[in-house]
C-alpha cells in the first residue's frame, strides 16, 4: 500500500512538473535529473512542454490532488518564504482545505458507534447538511434536548488510516533529503514534518480540540472582549466534538460590520491585543485564524471557532520574539544580532557586527516608515532572509507564531486598509515589554531564578526534606 502511494505521488508531483520547474527555487541538479526521469515515466507527453502556470499555482494544485494531508502541509509551507520564496508562499496562503461534504446518515452513524448512543438520543434535533466541510472533518448544526443550540464536529472515515499511510511517506522523503542534500538539511526537514505530524494529531483527536478549547477560555476567563464557545465534554470522543453555537458576523465581512454599529478600527484594536494576550502573555495561540474561524458578535466580543491547530511558546521564544521585534522597531541591530546568537537562532560564531550590518541594509527601507506603515509581515521576512544567509536551522516552535501574525496583520488591513494592527496595540506592548523584557525585569527574572535554583539544590541536599 505504502509503495502504491509513493507512486501515486511521485505521478502527481511529475503531472505538475514540480522539481524540473520549480520557479525561483534553486533546486540542486540531481533532484531535476531525478525530476526528469519520473516525467519521461510519468507523463512523456508533457515533459517535453514548459509549464504554462506558475510554480505556487502549480504547486497549489498538486497538494489539492494529493489529497487533505498534503492541503495541510501545503499551508505549513506557506509560513516558509525563506524556504519556497514569497510569491509560491502567497499561493499557498489561500491553498483552502474545503471538500465536499460526506452524507449526513454516514455522519450520524460515526456518531452513534463512537458516543453509543443513537442520535434521537442525544440530540432533538440533527441537521443532516454539513454547515461546513474541511479536509479533516465536517461539522452539523444540532439542537441538544434542552434546547441548546450545539456544533457536532465529526472526523471524516478513514482519515486515520489515510493519515498514517501519507505520514510515514512524509518521513521517508524528509530523511532521504537529509541524507543525498546538504543544503537541505540545514531547514531540518525531519524537525519540519514533526511540527506537522504535532498539529495533525491535534486535528485528528477531537478530544484534544476540546481541551483547547478549554484552556483557552480559562486564559480568557477575565477578559470580557473574547469569547470561547465550551465544549459539552458528555459528548466529546477522538472522533465527535459537541460545542456551543455561537452566531456571529465575520470578521472579514466589513460591511455587516458596520452595519451592525460595529467600529472597524476598535475591532482592529481587540484583534491585535487579543493576539498579543495570546502568544505573549500566555504562550498558547489560536494558529488557523481562517475567514470561517473568527466572528464578531452584534456586542463587539470578538468570538473563536476551530481549535484544531494551536500554537505553543516556550517563554524564551515568547521573549525572544518580542526582543528581537523591538529592537528592530527601535533600529539597534546590534541588539538583534546579539539576541539571534544568544539563544541560538543563529550559530555561536557569528560575528554580531557583519550579522547586524545585514539587518540594516534589508531592514532600514521597512524601519525607515512611519510606525503606521510598517508590516511586521515583511519584517519577518527580510529577517528569515538573513538568518538563512548565517545559517540559521529552521526553529520549528516558531513556524505557527510567523504564519499567525502575518494572518493577524491581513486580518486588520481586510477591516481598514489605513489601520496598522501594531500601532492599535502599542500601548498593551509598551506595557507587556516593560513588565518582562526591560532591564529591570530581567534583573528580576535572574534573581527569581537564583532564587529557585538555591531552594531546589537545598531540597536534593536535604533528602527532599
Amino acid at each position: 500500500m505504502i509503495v502504491i502511494n509513493a507512486l501515486r505521488i511521485l505521478a502527481v508531483i511529475s503531472r505538475y512538473q514540480i522539481l524540473t520547474h520549480a520557479g525561483e527555487i534553486n533546486v540542486p541538479l540531481k533532484i531535476k535529473v531525478v525530476g526528469k526521469l519520473l516525467e519521461l515515466f510519468f507523463y512523456p507527453i508533457g515533459s517535453f512542454r514548459k509549464p504554462r502556470k506558475n510554480f505556487g499555482d502549480r504547486l497549489a494544485r498538486c497538494f489539492r490532488k494529493l489529497g487533505p494531508i498534503y492541503i495541510k502541509l501545503g499551508q505549513t509551507l506557506s509560513t516558509r518564504p525563506d524556504l519556497v520564496g514569497e510569491n509560491v508562499a502567497n499561493e499557498l496562503k489561500y491553498l483552502q482545505d474545503q471538500l465536499p461534504p460526506f452524507s449526513g446518515e454516514l455522519a450520524k452513524n460515526i456518531i452513534s458507534k463512537s458516543l453509543k448512543k443513537s442520535t434521537d438520543e442525544l440530540f432533538l434535533s440533527f441537521d443532516n447538511a454539513a454547515v461546513a466541510a474541511g479536509s479533516i472533518s465536517q461539522v452539523h448544526k444540532a439542537k441538544l434536548h434542552d434546547g441548546t443550540d450545539v456544533a457536532v464536529k465529526v472526523l471524516r472515515p478513514n482519515i486515520y488510516k489515510k493519515y498514517n499511510n501519507d505520514i510515514k511517506l512524509l518521513y521517508s522523503f524528509a530523511r532521504i533529503s537529509n541524507k543525498l542534500f546538504k543544503k537541505i538539511k540545514r531547514l531540518k526537514p525531519v524537525e519540519v514534518i514533526e511540527l506537522f505530524e504535532t498539529t495533525m494529531k491535534q486535528e485528528l483527536n477531537l478530544k484534544l480540540e476540546a481541551a483547547a478549547a478549554s484552556e483557552l477560555a480559562d486564559n480568557f476567563a477575565l477578559d470580557k472582549e473574547v469569547y470561547i464557545p465550551k465544549p459539552y465534554w458528555q459528548y466529546v470522543t477522538e472522533e465527535v466534538l459537541v460545542i456551543e453555537w455561537v452566531d456571529g458576523i465575520s470578521i472579514y465581512d466589513t460591511k455587516k460590520l458596520v452595519k451592525a454599529g460595529l467600529n472597524p478600527l476598535e475591532i482592529s484594536k481587540k484583534i491585535a491585543i487579543m493576539f498579543f494576550n495570546q502568544a505573549y502573555r500566555d504562550g498558547f495561540f489560536h494558529a488557523d485564524l481562517h475567514p470561517g474561524n473568527i466572528f464578531v458578535k452584534d456586542s463587539g466580543i470578538i468570538v473563536l471557532i476551530d481549535f484544531g491547530i494551536m500554537g505553543r511558546l516556550k517563554e524564551r521564544d515568547r521573549l525572544a520574539v518580542a526582543e528581537i521585534l523591538a529592537a528592530f522597531l527601535s533600529r539597534d541591530y546590534k541588539q538583534v544580532a546579539d539576541i539571534h546568537i544568544r539563544v541560538g537562532y543563529v550559530p555561536k560564531k557569528t560575528d554580531p557586527y557583519v550579522f547586524a550590518q545585514n539587518c540594516r541594509a534589508v531592514c532600514e527601507p521597512i524601519i525607515g516608515l512611519a510606525i503606521k506603515d510598517i508590516s511586521i509581515g515583511k519584517l519577518l521576512l527580510q529577517l528569515f532572509r538573513i538568518t538563512e544567509e548565517f545559517g540559521m536551522e529552521t526553529q520549528s516552535q516558531l513556524l505557527l507564531l510567523q504564519k499567525t501574525m502575518v494572518i493577524v496583520e491581513g486580518i486588520g488591513q481586510s477591516l481598514n486598509p489605513n489601520i496598522n494592527m501594531w500601532e492599535l496595540a502599542e500601548p498593551w506592548i509598551k506595557k507587556w515589554g516593560a513588565k518582562n523584557i526591560s532591564p529591570e525585569a530581567k534583573i528580576l527574572r535572574v534573581v527569581k531564578k537564583m532564587v529557585t535554583d538555591f531552594i531546589e539544590e537545598h531540597h536534593r541536599n536535604n533528602g527532599g526534606v
